[in-house]
């Protein structure tokens, strides 16, 4: 018999396979949801035409929950139904068009609605109050496959609050309507990175080394730090002139904008000579490494500390290649992110 350990035939009837499963999980996923909004939607219906709305509700929670149970086993016990009821009053103010509730259709009932996560999912996203900002991770998790767990980090570390307070009106509306959009080199910077999933402390008694090695160790974790588009392409990479030897810590590509992103990680205060140092990585690679199509480099200092005049008048007025960015390595409050980033920029809350 034919081994077909390695042959096209088996790796495309298993890449078919795999394609299928995740077809299944998300059909099985998004009728759960469905569900559960439709049961939160007849649950807040009928507690409406109840007279005394707070007792009613609640004895009528506990009745289904008897009769549910009994019937369909686990998953719908008082609370699980309340986190039901209080999913629909969420969703349902970011749903536009009418739900055609005459229809035995579960799924036609909810075109309006496009759930697309798993229902731990929207445990997490119906606990956020502001709209916009449950919207905007909604379509994060969606478009970047964010697990729970991933979601949780982007909300603990103020993904939203981070982006949020460095964009005009407009764009703040696209981040609720469209999530990260990334068309210019400032869209793909962020000021503070958070590498609390390094483990390092918040006390600098580590090295440029140290911290350089964490992110290569917890790389995956990185990129979804940096954001869309990124992918590795090497560290330490050195550069020559004159037999005078230079080591740019991390080197990435962008493939949305089509270019490399140098990373160099300074522990402690940045220094203009941080920033001119990283301009001559950055005029190299345009002069030495640019294909034929691709876009000029972007150079990203990571800095403990900076001082925004100082960067404001090393680079040139129409800077568009080089960043300066504070990183934190423990998790601030959001308050506390807020707080930075209004004194950073000027900004008021």
């Amino acid at each position: 018999m034919k081994d077909l350990q390695n042959t096209q035939l088996l790796q495309n009837i298993s890449s078919l396979l795999d394609n299928a499963r995740r077809k299944v999980a998300v059909a099985v996923n998004q009728t759960i949801v469905l569900t559960y909004y439709e049961i939160g939607r007849m649950i807040v219906e009928d507690e409406q035409n109840g007279e005394n709305r707070a007792e009613y509700g609640k004895a009528v929670l506990k009745d289904l929950s008897l009769h549910l149970t009994e019937k369909f086993g686990k998953g719908f016990s008082v609370e699980n139904l309340d986190r039901m009821r209080f999913f629909y009053k969420t969703y349902s103010e970011q749903i536009s068009s009418t739900l055609l509730t005459n229809s035995s259709n579960i799924i036609q009932q909810t075109t309006s609605v496009n759930f697309n996560l798993s229902w731990s999912h929207y445990l997490k996203l119906m606990r956020i109050k502001d709209i916009n900002e449950r919207k905007f991770y909604e379509i994060e998790s969606y478009k970047n496959n964010w697990s729970l767990r991933e979601l949780q980090r982007q909300y603990d570390s103020a993904l939203y609050t981070r982006l949020f307070l460095s964009k005009n009106k407009e764009e703040i509306l696209q981040l609720a309507e469209k999530g990260q959009i990334v068309e210019k080199p400032k869209d793909l910077i962020k000021d503070p990175y958070v590498l609390e999933f390094l483990g390092l402390s918040e006390k600098p008694n580590y090295s440029e080394s140290d911290l350089e090695s964490g992110l290569i160790d917890k790389l995956e974790h990185f990129l979804l730090e940096l954001g869309n588009g990124f992918t590795f392409v090497g560290r330490q990479q050195r550069i020559t002139f004159e037999e005078k030897h230079f080591y740019i810590n991390l080197v990435f590509y962008n493939r949305i904008l089509r270019c490399f992103v140098l990373i160099d990680l300074k522990i402690g205060e940045l220094k203009h000579q941080d920033i001119g140092q990283m301009q001559m990585y950055v005029n190299y690679f345009d002069r030495e490494k640019l294909l034929e199509g691709e876009n000029k480099t972007i150079g990203i200092i990571l800095c403990q500390d900076k001082s925004e005049a100082l960067v404001q008048y090393t680079l040139p007025e129409d800077n568009e290649q080089i960043f300066a960015s504070k990183y934190f390595t423990v998790l601030p409050s959001k308050q506390d992110f807020i707080n930075i980033l209004n004194s950073d920029n000027g900004k008021t809350s």
